[in-house]
């Protein structure tokens, strides 16, 4: 592990500076790192999922204005605030500069849940001391409902060894050496309601639409013989040239992902995932019509403003 930068400053006090009680050791030797922007809403569940398994849990967080630090210090997480400019810079600078001193890493997000037999089958697999990261299989939760869709994706490996493709959005952890696959389930609870999954979606489509834009790089070589990754990122590259691909997109989600055992979530999930993409290119021709990209916008009340006048009235 590198040594950590100097201006790694973890929040240790509450606004009032009472003492923030210490994170309880637990049984795995992983130390568990999320970052966040206003996750109040599943930090709580979070944290009791994480309580007596992790031996560490990190926070680096983009400046919440709800209750998510509260919440984190509240059970003792160490929390680190930086200013967010994507979620590749943001992952690197955790698993490089955060002082971890577990012997294993995890990445976690806030709406993301172990399950109890996940939890036994990573302690094992650690034990066994044969592999240098660990891929999990990750259900998709929609609607409070579980979905048959499961992706594997990698999400622990030996503190220091990890670093993830700097990319502004869809980054991806890359670790040299021997990859075990676990077959338990982590559960992937997204978003609380439909007002703020397409709050969410609505960001993330327009970050992917500026990428397209500037023709920038993605996470991996596009290569369709090459590995799980470079096949994605092949299809990613040339998806836009198909001709009826939402449809083949559905369909695909529908029957090939089995969202269709799901019942009517499952429909309204697909089609809400295809619609998705079909976003993304309207945001990136409408930047090309007007060449420029969208301006920032802010959301929710800012604080009173001095220079003019307040009103109490209802």
């Amino acid at each position: 592990m590198t040594t950590p930068s100097t201006n790694v400053a973890s929040t240790s006090r509450a606004e009032h500076g009472s003492p923030s009680p210490a994170w309880e050791l637990g049984s795995a030797p992983v130390a568990v790192v999320m970052i966040s922007l206003n996750e109040g809403h599943n930090l709580e569940a979070v944290c009791q999922n994480l309580k007596g398994w992790a031996q560490e849990v990190w926070l680096v967080d983009s400046f919440s204005k709800d209750e998510t630090i509260d919440i984190a210090l509240r059970y003792g997480v160490r929390v680190v605030q930086r200013k967010f400019s994507g979620f590749g810079d943001q992952w690197n600078f955790a698993v490089r500069d955060l002082p971890i001193k577990a012997p294993w890493t995890m990445k976690l997000d806030p709406d993301e849940r172990i399950t109890d037999a996940l939890k036994s089958s990573i302690e094992s697999c650690i034990r066994n001391q044969r592999t240098d990261g660990i891929e999990v299989h990750r259900r998709l939760w929609f609607m409070g409902r579980p979905l048959p869709v499961r992706h594997s994706l990698l999400r622990i490996w030996k503190t220091g060894t990890c670093r993830f493709t700097d990319v502004s959005v869809n980054e991806h952890p890359l670790v040299e050496g021997k990859i075990t696959t676990l077959q338990e389930e982590l559960e992937h609870h997204d978003s609380p309601s439909l007002e703020h999954w397409f709050y969410k979606q609505n960001r993330y489509s327009t970050d992917e639409a500026v990428i397209r834009f500037r023709s920038q790089s993605l996470a991996a070589d596009a290569r369709l013989s090459g590995s799980a990754l470079e096949r994605r990122m092949w299809l990613k590259k040339h998806f836009y040239r198909l001709p009826f691909r939402y449809t083949i997109f559905f369909l695909y989600l529908l029957l090939v992902e089995q969202a269709w055992r799901a019942g009517r979530t499952g429909i309204v999930w697909a089609r809400l995932r295809s619609d998705l993409f079909r976003f993304i290119e309207y945001k990136r021709m409408e930047m090309e019509v007007t060449g420029r990209e969208p301006p920032k916008l802010q959301f929710g009340a800012g604080k009173p403003d001095p220079r003019v006048e307040q009103s109490s009235s209802s």
